[in-house]
């Protein structure tokens, strides 16, 4: 498994042979308000004192267990393994090749001196699923079987069936798999309903049911901590987390969220863990994306959504102030897929999109969610400001690509060819209200920063340390492009957006910046 950004990690695939993140989340029974003043209720048990449960706590979960664990099954994948999965610590430069059997070599293992051919290293991997039709179908995450070679299904009862994969999304993390095993036809399975209408409340009990470090059918139970959770990261655009506190382990991915009536309220996907431990924060799907999202799957194997081709960045508040747009939230155009649904509607980069069919955005992850559901051909109505003002662009959307195949660009192919020079010394001007050295982009910085020769602006020779520009990262090579959505090509330009900004009493201007030939908008504090 692979740690996400800011310490989010996908996990709880516990697995042999396979390096793999824990899912953890540690349980909290928490007091409702008031609780502190509330009388202490008090049992006698052969003459010592027993703590009740308080108002409001179940006496116990043991009926919802009992009810629905018979349709949550252990997953048991086997797969390829990665030569850095079977090193030994200590030893990295051998790997554990086991010995197979006579034949044709496998590329890159050669033969052993009595001709045998060492076979393709396995490993197995194991997390959690549920059952959510009586013929078979059962949902689990992407990370659970996405590589897997052969799946087997342990039902709480010991069977073991075997299972293919139907379909599987890497927007949200959810996959479909179903029992295909002859031992089980004409099986009528136990299985579970998604509950989409009536959400328990932040602070209403939880149940989680999964196979935590390979143990098998295993209860937790805890609180939800909160909902809309946005683990900022672009494989996980699609989806608004559920924050729960219920422990979750290792083995537990894919496993079922029940509220106290026993109707499944999320998937378990994600934890937070900055140091890779448990800190006790663990993300569920919520069960209305899961459920539209296996049904598509279901119905043709794969998640079409809507599409505009755009590369987009949230619009902070820091942003808006850099421009003089009190209260506005939203998402900003950064680029435009050329001959994109958005290029032909007539959307501008530096364009701020703020509602979708009248919906309004906070930012990019919400309208991404609000694009995606959009079915191709349809139109989809944007609301925008350009140049300070509303208006609005209908866009008619097309079908979204793959996640793997967003955001590839050339950025790492020889664009000059040949030996890189050391570009001459261009002259250069300082900017100190912005903490920035800026001079003009010659034919040698092109090459040497390699800057298409498309891109207009100022080069960024030199940054100061401690200024706003230097904390936000901007470094030596990157184009200063334009200033509060005026372009710029000369120190003097750069000046007197600056001194505009100040004139209108902003303590900041909107930069775009063009780094590796992708733009990125950076507010920047005025210095005094």
């Amino acid at each position: 498994m692979t740690a996400r950004k800011s310490g989010f990690i996908v996990g709880a695939v516990a697995g042999a042979g396979v390096a793999c993140a824990a899912l953890a989340g540690v349980g909290m029974r928490m007091g409702t308000a008031g609780a502190a003043e509330a009388p202490v209720v008090r049992a006698s048990m052969a003459g010592a004192p027993a703590f009740a449960p308080p108002p409001g706590a179940p006496l116990s979960f043991a009926d919802i267990f009992e009810k629905v664990s018979p349709a949550v099954v252990q997953i048991n994948v086997t797969s390829k393994a990665s030569p850095q999965s079977l090193r030994i610590p200590g030893l990295e430069g051998f790997d554990i090749v086991p010995r197979g059997q006579k034949g044709k070599p496998v590329p890159g293992q050669g033969q052993d001196d009595d001709g045998d051919t060492p076979a393709t290293p396995k490993q197995q991997s194991a997390g959690s699923g549920f059952f959510i039709s009586a013929d078979g179908y059962i949902v689990t995450n992407n990370h659970v079987v996405a590589d897997a070679d052969d799946i087997q299904v342990v039902m709480k009862d010991g069977r073991e069936l075997k299972a293919t994969l139907v379909g599987r999304d890497e927007g949200t993390d959810l996959a479909v798999i179903k029992v295909v095993d002859p031992k089980a036809k004409g099986a009528d399975f136990p299985y579970v309903n998604f509950e989409n209408q009536a959400k328990p409340r932040v602070g209403d009990w939880v149940i989680t049911i999964g196979n935590p470090f390979g143990l098998g059918g295993t209860a937790t139970a805890g609180i939800i901590s909160a909902y809309n959770r946005d683990l900022q990261d672009s494989t996980s655009s699609f989806v608004n987390y559920i924050q729960i506190d219920a422990p979750i382990n290792r083995g537990n991915s894919g496993g079922p969220s029940f509220d106290i009536y026993g109707r499944v309220i999320g998937v378990n996907s994600a934890i937070y863990s900055p140091s890779g431990g448990s800190v006790g924060i663990g993300f569920a799907i919520p069960a209305d994306i899961a459920e539209a999202t296996a049904k598509q799957l279901i119905s043709s194997g794969k998640v079409v959504r809507g599409y505009i081709g755009v590369t987009i960045q949230d619009f902070s508040a820091e942003s808006a102030e850099a421009l003089g747009l009190k209260d506005v939230k939203g998402a900003i155009v950064a680029e435009l897929v050329p001959g994109g649904p958005a290029a032909k509607a007539g959307l501008l980069p530096d364009d701020i999109l703020t509602a979708v069919n009248g919906v309004t955005v906070a930012n990019r992850s919400e309208l991404t969610r609000e694009v995606a559901k959009a079915r191709p051909g349809e139109t989809i109505r944007m609301t925008v400001i350009r140049d300070g003002k509303p208006r609005t662009v209908d866009v008619k959307s097309g079908t979204r690509p793959a996640e793997g195949a967003l955001g590839l660009s050339d950025d790492d192919q020889d664009q000059g060819g040949g030996a890189t020079p050391t570009p001459d010394k261009p002259a250069t001007q300082r900017v100190d209200a912005l903490g920035l050295t800026l001079g003009a982009i010659d034919p040698a910085s092109r090459q040497t920063y390699k800057i298409d020769s498309e891109i207009k602006g100022l080069l960024v020779t030199g940054v100061k340390g401690d200024s706003d520009a230097g904390e936000k990262g901007l470094a030596k090579g990157d184009v200063l492009a334009n200033i509060n959505g005026a372009a710029v090509t000369t120190v003097a330009e750069v000046n007197a957006a600056v001194a505009n900004a100040k004139k209108a009493g902003r303590t900041s201007v909107l930069v775009k910046i063009i780094r590796q030939n992708r733009p990125v908008f950076v507010p920047l504090k005025i210095a005094p």
